[in-house]
């Protein structure tokens, strides 16, 4: 097993799917940009992100053309280079090729993988147990993070299966956002200290105080430090800081009338930090209704990401 649960902590990087730029384009192959995954890869380990995970939803694993992933993933751990933990997005409709996706994981020289369940059909709670049993009897060696989520998979693992995955040895860590108090609470009386748990940045407080381990962004992206600072406060046990920085972390949102996200993901493109490169379809349809508001939220975040970094760099805040 290659990474244990104690091991995996702080901020999980979601990294997005750097495009080419004609990616836009419906015909468009080969649309992933190499040379700016591994520039920004690279900037955000150096500015002191804990762990990433590829190829999510964010970082378009259903997307992408298999080879496309495939080029993603040698990529991602060439860049990486065991500097910090990687897990390898490997969610797919068909279980089966989750298989295959393993295994190129596996001859790369990847460690471990973000894993979701099969999602065209809703698999019964029963199935979803075993799918996480069967892959790790597959692959022993490889270390799993559960991907929850139940939006785009269809199924909210409830809390009592937890009981059978934790007896998975290499199922060691989960992307989570979606429990309440009181859900994460009964969690937490069954998985801790066996998986680390990973929520939305903006429920590091009151959740680390609870037993999370840490928080998942794509907002990284935009920028680092206004999430650094957030989990600094939360590990700190800062409350007051941490709800402040939260707040600030909100505050940079843009609605829209229809409640769609179009927007939010084009606009680390626009912040600067990284290159993202072209929306691959279907982001790329119609952009000229999202430009508008991607603008809006990459200055905003702009903002709070020059504030949180001289906070840092003048050592009011600690890297933890």
């Amino acid at each position: 097993m290659s990474y244990t649960a104690d091991e995996l902590y702080g901020i999980c990087g979601m990294t997005p799917a750097f495009a080419t730029e004609n990616a836009h384009e419906m015909t468009a192959t080969n649309t992933v940009d190499v040379d700016n995954l591994k520039a920004g890869l690279d900037r955000a380990i150096k500015d002191g992100i804990h762990l990433f995970a590829t190829t999510g939803t964010f970082g378009q694993v259903w997307n992408l053309l298999e080879d496309e992933w495939e080029t993603y993933i040698r990529a991602a751990i060439e860049v990486v280079d065991n500097r910090i933990p990687l897990m390898l997005g490997v969610t797919a409709a068909n279980p089966r090729l989750v298989v295959q996706k393993m295994n190129i994981v596996r001859d790369a020289g990847g460690q471990g993988v973000l894993l979701g369940i099969p999602y065209y059909y809703k698999l019964p709670n029963k199935d979803v147990v075993s799918f996480y049993q069967e892959i790790s009897r597959l692959f022993p060696e490889i270390s799993i993070m559960i991907y929850h989520n139940p939006t785009n998979h269809r199924v909210h693992i409830p809390v009592g299966m937890f009981k059978e995955l934790t007896k998975l040895k290499n199922v060691v860590a989960m992307k989570d956002s979606h429990r309440n108090v009181t859900e994460f609470q009964r969690l937490h009386d069954i998985i801790h200290g066996k998986i680390a748990h990973f929520v939305y940045q903006e429920q590091l407080y009151p959740y680390m105080e609870m037993g999370a381990s840490g928080c998942w962004s794509h907002a990284i992206w935009g920028g680092p430090f206004p999430v650094i600072a957030a989990y600094q406060a939360a590990a700190d046990g800062d409350v007051a800081k941490a709800k402040s920085v939260i707040s600030d972390i909100a505050g940079t949102s843009v609605p829209t009338a229809d409640g769609s996200l179009r927007g939010g993901h084009e606009a680390y493109e626009y912040a600067g930090y990284v290159k993202m490169g072209s929306p691959r379809p279907p982001f790329s349809f119609n952009m000229g209704e999202t430009e508008e508001r991607a603008r809006q939220i990459a200055a905003n975040w702009n903002k709070i990401n020059d504030k949180y970094r001289a906070e840092i760099e003048a050592g009011k805040s600690v890297k933890v």
